[in-house]
C-alpha cells in the first residue's frame, strides 16, 4: 500500500476517532475515489503515491469547482462546506507554485525548447514547451495556470 493511501487511512481513523464528520466524510469520499481508481481498467492494481496525489488533487478541484457554482446559485453554505473539504485535501497536496515560480519554470522550459530547436519556438510549439513546464511544476500547479504561464510568453500581445 502506498504511503500517502495509509497516511489518508490512519487519519480517518482518527476523525472518527475524535468525531470530526467533516474530515471523516472527505476522507471516506477520497479514499472511495482511490479505489475507483484502483479498479478502473481491465485488471485491480495499487496505485503509486504519485498516482494517489493525483486522484487527491483531482477530488481538491472538483470542490473548488462544486464551491464556485454554489456560490453563483446563492447556496452560500453548501459553498462554505465544499471550501471546507477542499481544505482538508490541501493537507495531502504539494504547496502549490507561486505565480513568480511558475513564471520562472515556464521560462526555462521556453528556453530548452529554444536550446533543442535552434530557434525561439513559437505557438505551434507550445506542446513540446508544456510537456517540460508539466515535467517540471509536477503537480504543484494546475495545467490552466501553466499553460497561462507559457502562453504569456509565446504569444506576445
Amino acid at each position: 500500500m502506498s504511503t500517502l493511501k495509509a497516511q489518508l487511512r490512519s487519519d480517518l481513523t482518527a476523525a472518527m476517532k475524535a468525531r470530526d464528520e467533516l474530515v471523516k466524510s472527505t476522507l471516506r469520499m477520497t479514499l472511495t475515489a482511490i479505489g475507483n481508481a484502483e479498479v478502473a481498467g481491465s485488471e485491480a492494481r495499487e496505485l503509486s503515491d504519485d498516482e494517489v496525489l493525483k486522484v487527491i488533487a483531482k477530488e481538491a478541484k472538483k470542490r473548488a469547482e462544486s464551491a464556485e457554482a454554489f456560490a453563483a446559485a446563492g447556496r452560500d453554505e453548501l459553498a462554505a462546506q465544499e471550501r471546507a473539504e477542499g481544505e482538508v485535501l490541501d493537507r495531502y497536496l504539494p504547496t502549490q507554485l507561486s505565480d513568480d515560480e511558475l513564471a520562472a519554470i515556464a521560462r526555462t522550459a521556453v528556453d530548452e525548447t529554444a536550446a533543442e530547436l535552434g530557434e525561439a519556438p513559437g505557438p505551434r510549439q507550445m506542446g513540446q514547451v508544456m510537456k517540460r513546464a508539466n515535467a517540471a511544476a509536477a503537480g504543484r500547479a494546475d495545467g490552466g495556470r501553466v499553460a497561462a504561464a507559457v502562453k504569456a510568453l509565446l504569444l506576445p500581445g
